[in-house]
């Protein structure tokens, strides 16, 4: 059972009790196609025209539509990759392997179990062989988007999937609006050129309510990450995440997660206990935002 915080409006409700309505899902002909890589299914979807087709730098007024990239976050040099060859080619060949150690990992899923609740569709981004969902929760469906198609054959938890290079077509045009409840990246959004894009894309996307979850550590393809990515800390890279979902009309402050699952311990003892543990695993962030309200749900 979902309720709203005071905060919300009217139309918010209006809209949040629409987008929240039982609904009978079959897997289509045309879905068993995506499954199977097939873009030619996909592409046979009517496209929707993007939200915001307006160049980057453009500035909107703080009453634009939500939605609309209100500032640019990076400038082209913050853009830049080490190595200019097409993430396609460089993607090519399947890695069947996880990027970051399993402390992190199981963070990652506790965190999925806490915030994207039982029945959700899910739009994973960057996917690959697996989604780190919990296991035990049934979701009404989990689309997989990525960049290598083997890998995503072998991810048995995607009802479908669809590859796409997201630095050369930051769209998502081939979703209607508010499809999705949840939308979730691990340790990719490094890589994105134009992240601002994509986040207005992964905002119209989402139902009213719903809950984008990016999260990363200190590991990563060094060559392929953006410069500004590159040449950060911990500290300096979640803010950019921050900038990313701030400079997109309508997202909810951005949250910071650190750690999953343990009491909070702002002892002298606890602080020097999460370091050493942040320092012999892989650092742990999540950067948690939803679009227009955060949904509260009763536990039942």
């Amino acid at each position: 059972m979902a309720t709203l915080s005071a905060c919300a409006t009217d139309a918010s409700l209006q809209a949040f009790k629409s987008s929240h309505r039982s609904v009978s899902w079959r897997r289509t002909d045309q879905q068993m196609g995506l499954r199977l890589g097939s873009r030619k299914a996909l592409g046979s979807r009517k496209k929707l025209p993007a939200r915001d087709d307006r160049p980057l730098g453009t500035v909107c007024s703080a009453s634009s539509q939500a939605g609309m990239i209100m500032r640019e976050v990076l400038s082209p040099e913050q853009r830049m990759k080490m190595e200019a060859s097409s993430d396609t080619y460089f993607y090519s060949v399947p890695r069947i392997c996880t990027h970051v150690d399993d402390s992190f990992l199981s963070q990652l899923t506790q965190l999925y179990r806490e915030r994207i609740p039982a029945e959700s569709t899910v739009l994973d981004l960057c996917s690959s062989w697996i989604s780190h969902l919990p296991e035990e929760v049934e979701y009404r469906q989990v689309v997989g988007h990525g960049m290598n198609e083997m890998e995503l054959m072998k991810n048995r938890r995607l009802s479908y999937f669809f590859v796409r290079n997201l630095n050369e077509e930051p769209q998502l045009d081939q979703f209607d609006d508010q499809t999705f409840d949840a939308v979730v990246c691990c340790v990719s959004v490094q890589y994105l050129q134009y992240p601002e894009k994509v986040f207005a894309e992964m905002y119209r996307v989402l139902k009213p309510g719903g809950v984008v979850i990016m999260s990363f550590s200190n590991r990563m393809f060094y060559q392929k990450a953006i410069s500004a990515w590159r040449d950060g800390t911990g500290y300096s890279r979640v803010q950019l995440v921050k900038q990313y979902f701030s400079c997109i009309s309508g997202f909810t402050e951005p949250e910071v997660v650190t750690e999953v699952g343990v009491a909070p311990d702002n002892s002298l003892l606890g602080k020097l206990k999460k370091f050493v543990s942040r320092s012999a695993n892989d650092p742990f962030y999540a950067v948690i935002s939803y679009r227009n309200f955060k949904a509260v749900y009763d536990e039942e």
